[in-house]
């Protein structure tokens, strides 16, 4: 039977959904900032090293200025802050091998770090600020955000080692979605193309307390563990640098979230995008821009899409309804097919898993 109240719900026009865009390709300028815990003693060794990683860094295109600045308070806290061109090149920079050798020296002497990265919306401080301001971009205006944080793995298994490690990834036990009062898992969805192996996560709160929360359960410490001898890049996860090197190379950033819709039951679906060596920003750029086009579209297919890049491997993860995937690939458009190496191709879906509390 229904009530009064559920027909005059019925009866009330569905309110359109707040779009959500969230793109590092808007051009204006990025300021990042680092927090840094560092061991005991160690502070003189932090500031060389510091030096020596700033005389590098300066020389890195789309690098503006930099700035290090240690606690009052507590002399082992340190804040590093940097400004740059646009957040393209400080991505670039920062997911490049050659970041990692750069960063090798701080960690003999670092406990803790926390990287935060910000687009300039607005600057004041006088005539000399107002000047800065007209000569370098600014973002026009806030994004509207939805709450999650997106982030995403990728690796890659030894060759004729595929079906086994489907297997291992489809089996494992879901970890509890509360991380502490303010962060929660929302969805983990993991897909496989030949040897490569994606994982997408959604998280409320903090992405950095949620990840740390996933690496502690026994259930994924056993999946992780039963993944070692498949891999190709070999790791240890006892040893906490060799850790830390192996997901520092697996971070697959989310560059470009777009959401259209609300829609109840659209599949999700992940497409791979081998991009020409050097061409991997501009194709998620290009992407980007196709799904924010395709947004406007009330009848389009794709409700939703994130695009995950770093270097040469773009991956775009999308919610369609009625559609078969491969029309959601966007790869015809000329322009994404000359940056390609090879065809965009879906990838096989192995696991997709919402958080009920979340």
């Amino acid at each position: 039977m229904t009530t009064t109240s559920e027909r005059e719900s019925e009866a009330l026009p569905r309110q359109a959904p707040t779009r959500v865009s969230q793109s590092v390709f808007d051009g204006s300028r990025l300021r990042v900032v680092l927090l840094v815990e560092v061991h005991d003693g160690a502070q003189q060794q932090f500031l060389e090293a510091y030096e020596l990683l700033c005389n590098q860094v300066a020389s890195v295109p789309g690098h503006v200025s930099d700035q290090l600045c240690q606690s009052i308070e507590n002399p082992s806290q340190w804040l590093i802050t940097s400004e740059w061109e646009s957040a393209p090149p400080f991505l670039a920079w920062v997911n490049s091998e050659e970041h990692v050798r750069m960063v090798e020296p701080l960690h003999a002497c670092v406990r803790d770090t926390r990287s935060l990265r910000f687009h300039v919306v607005r600057e004041t401080g006088g005539e000399a600020a107002g000047a800065r301001s007209a000569q370098r971009r600014l973002q026009a205006s806030p994004r509207i955000g939805d709450g999650v944080i997106r982030h995403a793995l990728t690796f890659t298994v030894k060759p004729g080692s595929e079906a086994e490690v489907a297997r291992i990834l489809a089996e494992y036990a879901s970890p509890q979605a509360r991380v502490d009062d303010t962060t929660r898992l929302c969805r983990t969805s993991l897909f496989m193309h030949g040897n490569r192996v994606v994982r997408a996560i959604e998280v409320r709160g903090d992405l950095l307390a949620a990840l740390r929360h996933v690496a502690r359960q026994p259930e994924v410490r056993a999946v992780e563990e039963a993944l070692n001898p498949f891999l190709e890049q070999q790791r240890d996860l006892d040893d906490p640098e060799s850790a830390r090197i192996f997901f520092t190379r697996a971070a697959l950033p989310a560059v470009h979230h777009v959401t259209a819709d609300e829609l109840p039951g659209a599949e999700r679906h992940a497409l791979y995008y081998p991009a020409k060596s050097g061409c991997g920003m501009r194709l998620a750029e290009l992407l980007a821009r196709q799904d924010e086009a395709a947004a406007d579209d009330p009848h389009g297919p794709v409700v939703r899409s994130t695009i995950f890049q770093r270097d040469d491997v773009v991956v775009r993860l999308a919610d369609v309804r009625g559609v078969d995937p491969a029309l959601a690939v966007s790869s015809q458009n000329p322009k994404v097919k000359a940056l390609l190496d090879s065809e965009a191709v879906s990838m096989d879906l192995v696991t997709d898993r919402r958080s009920a509390d979340a």
